[in-house]
């Protein structure tokens, strides 16, 4: 068959798991793939701010869905680059306007003690069906 290379596979299942996590209202299940050194949007995050927006969030949000869509990796060593969109939606409207959005992803990994953890992302949004700007 189509068998993926380990690191490959660990990493789409990391991004796999995170997305049901956030399903599930689960921030610690995210943060258990994110690295203590994690920025996110340029400095916009680090993890202790991310932890805190997941905790708001996981109080206030109810019919949270996330889907990752297709996955492109770079490996580059113990280093590697993911690019995603994933389709977010809050039936709530409260988080994300509109009731949905799509999400870019750029994310960095990187091998920490044998597992792959996300260290940077950047992201942004964008109505489903519109352009994303810039």
């Amino acid at each position: 068959g189509c068998a993926r290379p380990p690191d490959e596979a660990a990493i789409r299942g990391a991004i796999e798991a995170i997305a049901r996590a956030a399903e599930a209202h689960d921030g610690k299940g995210m943060l258990e793939h994110i690295s203590d050194d994690f920025i996110g949007n340029d400095g916009e995050f680090d993890r202790q701010q991310l932890e805190n927006f997941l905790r708001l969030r996981r109080v206030a949000a109810r019919g949270v869905t996330a889907r990752a869509g297709r996955i492109e990796l770079e490996l580059s060593g113990d280093r590697a680059t993911a690019r995603f969109e994933a389709r977010v939606a809050d039936a709530s409207g409260r988080w994300i306007p509109g009731h949905g959005a799509v999400v870019q992803f750029v994310t960095g990994w990187r091998r920490e003690r044998g597992v792959w953890r996300c260290n940077s992302a950047k992201w942004s949004a964008r109505p489903p069906g519109g352009r994303v700007p810039g």
